[in-house]
This record gives structure tokens, sequence and C-alpha cells, in this order.
């Protein structure tokens, strides 16, 4: 077992929250149209209430933070931030569009020893990506952005979600990122808006697409390896965990509202009014996430794709049960394998039942 594959499993043990993501602001200058925040400022915590929070999460035991948005280069107090982040020794990401990261902010960036920046590319096709972000020209601005960045010597990570109207395009960002020296991530996840509206869902690329992505070996490696039938379900596994929402991870939003994950909109605090450390430990929200076992799943307790799924309990929790399965990472596991997954047609056709989010400001 490697440092870091102990590092996870003692936190997990002990629930210490080994990483945060942490969005500054939902603020953004795209309006890509499979996003699923509400861009609108509705009162986002000051910079010195920021700066007191990441201090909080420092003597909570938080080692690995990344700092998101909407588009973090909004908030004029960014480098502030940064600053003070790198003073507590946090390992630092950044997600940005990079449209505002001229050579002087690469620079910076690559003074405070910020780990890695993940920038988001849909297409290297001009009509499609800034048909997806609504925004001319912003392609060709995120190019520049990550050509400074990597003239600055900072790692840069080129994330690509895989959706209905960049189908075809994946290769050409794949081969991009190798051009400017960038890792490069497909990620075929759209998830319904944090206020439960699931209309974007209709951005998600279809079965064939997902079929032949999942069979592409310059995308997932071994495709023999990737997409062998499902391993026999053992007792560990049934004692384990979907993820590490709220057991060593967990979201902040702008607002200051605490979620097991970004991608888990069940308000569990808020830090206004409530101490980090307060949140995590006493929340009752958090309490009842980290009482359920994968034996105490509804449907997935029982099905042979229970140790391989990609199962998302925020994506279940969307759906209306957090111990229920997740369709989308259901049709994923079939489409991979070709082994039917227990009432998964009857899942796909049944209505959305989103959740909606009442944000704290």
């Amino acid at each position: 077992m490697s440092l870091i594959e102990t590092i996870l499993q003692r936190a997990q043990s002990l629930h210490v929250p080994l990483s945060v993501h942490f969005d500054l602001t939902y603020r953004c200058n795209e309006r890509c149209e499979h996003c699923y925040l509400d861009h609108r400022d509705l009162g986002e915590l000051r910079t010195e209430r920021v700066k007191e929070i990441l201090t909080d999460l420092a003597e909570a035991g938080v080692f690995f933070l990344t700092l998101s948005g909407g588009e973090p280069f909004l908030r004029q107090d960014l480098f502030e931030i940064l600053e003070h982040g790198r003073s507590l020794n946090f390992n630092i990401k950044l997600k940005t569009n990079a449209v505002l990261i001229s050579p002087s902010e690469a620079a910076r960036l690559r003074d405070l020893f910020v780990e890695r920046v993940q920038v988001s590319v849909y297409s290297v096709r001009a009509e499609i990506h800034d048909g997806i972000t609504k925004v001319r020209g912003s392609l060709d601005r995120t190019i520049e952005g990550i050509r400074a960045l990597r003239a600055a010597r900072v790692a840069v990570s080129i994330a690509n979600v895989l959706m209905s109207s960049n189908a075809s395009d994946f290769d050409g960002v794949r081969r991009l990122a190798q051009e400017l020296g960038a890792q490069y991530t497909l990620d075929p996840t759209v998830t319904p808006m944090m206020d439960g509206d699931a209309s974007i869902l209709e951005h998600r690329a279809d079965a064939d697409t997902l079929r032949k992505i999942f069979r592409n070996p310059a995308i997932v490696g071994n495709v023999e390896e990737f997409c062998a039938p499902p391993a026999a379900v053992d007792d560990d596994i049934l004692d384990g965990f979907s993820c590490s929402a709220g057991h060593t991870a967990c979201y902040i939003s702008p607002y200051g509202d605490v979620f097991p994950c970004v991608q888990f909109p069940m308000t569990c605090g808020n830090l206004r009014d409530r101490t980090f450390r307060e949140i995590w430990d006493k929340s009752p929200q958090f309490a009842e996430l980290r009482s359920i076992h994968a034996r105490d799943l509804h449907g997935c307790s029982s099905c042979g794709h229970l140790g391989s799924c990609s199962r998302c309990p925020g994506l279940a929790y969307l759906e209306g049960d957090m111990r229920g399965p997740s369709t989308a990472d259901c049709e994923k596991s079939f489409l991979r394998t070709g082994v039917e997954v227990p009432g998964l047609r009857s899942r796909i056709n049944a209505p959305m039942q989103g959740k909606l989010v009442q944000i704290q400001v």
C-alpha cells in the first residue's frame, strides 16, 4: 500500500476532512449550457471570513484544497486568499476557465506553488466550445491562458466534459492537451442543477457515445480490464462506502453552506453561524451519511456491479434517495461491461425527483 493510500485509509477511519472543495464565487464570465450553478451573487463570504475558514480547515486536518467557482478570477481578492492558503501549507488546486489568466497571473500562481490548475476545454472547434460557453472567442482566450500557465511552468489539467454537443470532439481536445504538455481527463457526468432542476440532463452523451468511449484504449487504458464483468461481491465491499464524500472530503459554497460534495447538495450546516469543526463533527446529516454502508443501499447491495460501480450518492440523493442507486452510474456500469443492471430500464424511464436546496445567505 502506498503512503497516500495509507493516509487516506487512516483519514477515513478517523473521519478526518483531508480534502475540501471551496467555491469562492458562483459568478462566471461564461454561461455554459450544462452548468449546474445559479450565477447570481446571493451574498458571497467576505475576504476575512474566507481566510478565517481556511485557518479552521487547516486546524481540522485538511491538506488538499480545491478553490473554484463559478470563475474564481472574478474575485479581486483571489491572490490574497491563495497567499493565505499557502501560508497554511495547503496543497492547492485551482479550477478556472483561464480566460482571465495572463502571463503575470500565471507567474504569481507559479510563485505561490499552486499544485495544479484545472481548465475546462470542450472542443478544439471554436463554434462548438464557444457554443457551449455562450461566449464568442472563449476558446482562443482559454488556450492563451493555458499557454501562459505552461510557459510559467504551472502544471495544467484539461478537463473535457463529454456531452451530446461535443461527442465527436474529445480526441481533438486530448491531442491539444498533449501539445500543451497538460494532463487530460474526460468526464461524461452532467448533473442536475443544485436547486434540483434536471432539465440540463438533456445535454448528457447518449449510450452509443459512452459505449464507444469505454472501448477506446486512448481514454480508458486496458479495455479488457476496464470492461471486464464485475467481480464477486464480498463482505469487504458490503462493509465499505460509496465514496469519500462526508468521510474524508466535503464542499463549501460561496455562501458558507457545507455539503458532503459539490454533487451532493444536502446542506449540513452554514459557516456564518457555526465553525467548520462543529459542522464536520456534529452535523446530523454527516452522521447519517457516515452510517450508510454499501450493504445498506436499496437495490445496490444485491447488485453484482456493487464492487466496480461508480455510484454517486449525491446523484442518488437528487433522484430522491441517497441510499438508492444513481441511474446514470447504473447505465455506465451496463454500457461498460454489457452485464445487465437489475431494474435499470425502469429507473431510467421514471421521472427524476429533484430535491430543492435551501441556500442560506
